[in-house]
């Protein structure tokens, strides 16, 4: 049964300047994250800037992760829209480009039902024959997926496993209360969150810091299952300070400017979700400068 687990960096999608996607970048950052000992690839998802780009786009960075990953890591790719119709379409193609799972996030905008939340998962999940992982951040769209509710979901043989990014650790709790240990994944979506989230029985983390700093994730949970709590700990810390950060702006636009200033020419997000202030990109420098020097 696959199994979600680890560090699963949720990779940004690399822009030129003119807003079209950089290639050769995306492919150096694959490699990058495998080096840096990640243990898994995450294309689409909110820090891929998925709610921007379009279905030929996604397609492309599908192709792309794919196809650099070689096989090496498993690749989650994000196919939830709007629509279960248009999910259900962009699942299958996803899975015909090679990916191994699948995070769906909740349909936006207008408000849902538990039931047809339910509902919209039961059917992507029947559709497509991949081991699917939930994808809840309420605060982006406005729907939330009840405890009760993946407790239902987590009867179906496909759907594996939730990322919760909801920063609430009772909901992580509830979800963890509510499923089969081993049989079901819970995954914190909050990089504050990894390590407790493994010590209340959860599986990992997919994080948008791996983007920064790869290894230093991926040292959390290593640490972790080699029992030094207190050496994890020490690392889950350490990105404190550039958490911090991500209050000063669009947190996906924050990520990419530090990506660029540590030399990962990621470029910006697409606009309008491109702005930062001055004042904004000299604190993630100093941030940067005073507690990043050297460390990956």
């Amino acid at each position: 049964m696959f199994k979600p687990e680890g560090i699963i960096a949720a990779l940004v999608t690399p822009l030129n300047e003119d807003e079209t996607i950089n290639e050769a970048e995306l492919r150096a950052q694959v490699n990058r994250q495998i080096a840096a000992g990640v243990h898994g690839l995450f294309c689409l998802g909110t820090n891929g800037e998925s709610y921007i780009l379009s279905r030929d786009e996604k397609l492309a960075v599908i192709r792309i992760v794919v196809a650099e990953n070689r096989g090496r890591l498993p690749v989650y790719a994000g196919t939830g829209c709007v629509g279960t119709g248009e999910t259900i379409e962009l699942s299958r193609k996803a899975a015909a480009l090679g990916v191994d799972a699948l995070s769906v996030i909740t349909p936006y905008f207008a408000a849902l039902s538990q039931d047809e939340l339910y509902e919209h998962f039961k059917s992507v999940a029947e559709a497509v024959g991949l081991p699917i992982v939930l994808y809840n951040i309420p605060a982006r769209t406005g729907n939330a997926i009840d405890y009760t509710t993946v407790a239902r979901l987590a009867e179906l043989p496909n759907i594996v496993g939730v990322k919760d990014s909801s920063g609430n650790f009772d909901n992580i709790l509830r979800y963890l209360e509510s499923t089969a240990p081993g049989r079901f994944a819970v995954l914190s979506g909050n990089d504050s969150l990894i390590l407790w989230t493994l010590q209340a029985g959860g599986t990992g983390g997919i994080s948008g810091i791996a983007n920064l700093f790869p290894a230093t994730m991926a040292r959390i949970y290593e640490l972790w299952r080699q029992g030094d709590f207190a050496g994890a700990k020490q690392v889950q810390d350490s990105i404190r300070p550039i958490r911090d950060c991500l209050k000063l702006g669009n947190p996906n636009t924050v990520v990419k400017k530090a990506a660029n200033l540590l030399g990962y020419p990621v470029g910006p997000c697409r606009r309008p979700f491109s702005g930062l202030s001055a004042k904004a990109e000299a604190e993630i420098r100093r941030t940067l400068e005073q507690y990043y020097q050297g460390v990956r």
